[in-house]
């Protein structure tokens, strides 16, 4: 299994995608499928165009699972997958919609890459339930595609505009694992990204994670100090639930 999640698609000053043009062309791969469902206010057309470019550079032609007359057979004849960012809720809705949740399930678990930004991170998880977006839609259900064995919150940061009276993303989390004590989560800052490869795990980038478990303090994570966190193997057969 080889994953490549990150946290978000620009850095301040720089191009779309490109602090992980490095991190991509070291999968190795020429032809990818873009899932581009979480655009909401994006043409998906424009959305895969936009992709198209970034990923040019590095030799990666790129098609759209939009423009496929089957979404499954799509997924099922992938070289790489891509999951975008955007709206979680609708990524999954379509995605639930059109059975690609099995269909990328089946294909990662025998070695099919797989990259997701933001929305498409979310996506790896058991759930969607850490992600921060507005739940725009009914995904008729929150069982992502649980490749792995915690959950992610991208773009994570601890601030608070002066004068806001809400909680901040530490209390958002720890509210998470005070009900789910058994399912560790992990705050990954914009920049950064997991690399996935078979069962190690490792964070990348240049800021500090943080990861959250119930009864603990939580812990600070630096580049190359995830292996504890291993992602486990998933089965090859349609179907596999994530942890509620």
């Amino acid at each position: 299994m080889r994953l490549l999640l990150l946290s978000n698609s620009i850095n301040p000053g720089g191009a779309y995608l490109q602090h992980a043009l490095a991190a991509v062309e070291k999968i190795n791969r020429r032809r990818a499928i873009f899932i581009p469902y979480a655009g909401v206010t994006i043409g998906w057309d424009d959305y895969l165009n936009k992709v198209r470019q970034a990923l040019a550079p590095i030799g990666i032609h790129v098609d759209g699972v939009h423009q496929s007359d089957d979404p499954v057979a799509a997924i099922q004849g992938a070289e790489l997958i891509l999951g975008g960012g955007g709206n979680t809720w609708r990524l999954l809705q379509l995605v639930r919609q059109h059975g690609l949740l099995e269909a990328i399930r089946a294909k990662v678990a025998v070695g099919t890459p797989y990259i997701g930004w933001s929305a498409g991170t979310n996506l790896a998880c058991p759930t969607i339930r850490t992600t921060n977006d507005m739940p725009i839609v009914d995904p008729k259900g929150f069982d992502a595609l649980n490749l792995l064995p915690f959950q992610i919150n991208p773009h994570y940061n601890n601030e608070l505009p002066a004068g806001h009276q809400g909680e901040t993303r530490s209390q958002r989390i720890a509210e998470f694992t005070r009900i789910n004590p058994d399912m560790p989560v992990l705050g990954l800052p914009e920049g950064d990204w997991l690399e996935v490869d078979g069962q190690q795990t490792v964070l990348c980038g240049p800021k500090p994670a943080l990861l959250f478990k119930e009864g603990n303090e939580p812990r600070e994570i630096h580049a190359g100090d995830l292996s504890f966190l291993m992602a486990r193997q998933i089965e090859a057969t349609p179907g596999t639930r994530g942890t509620e």
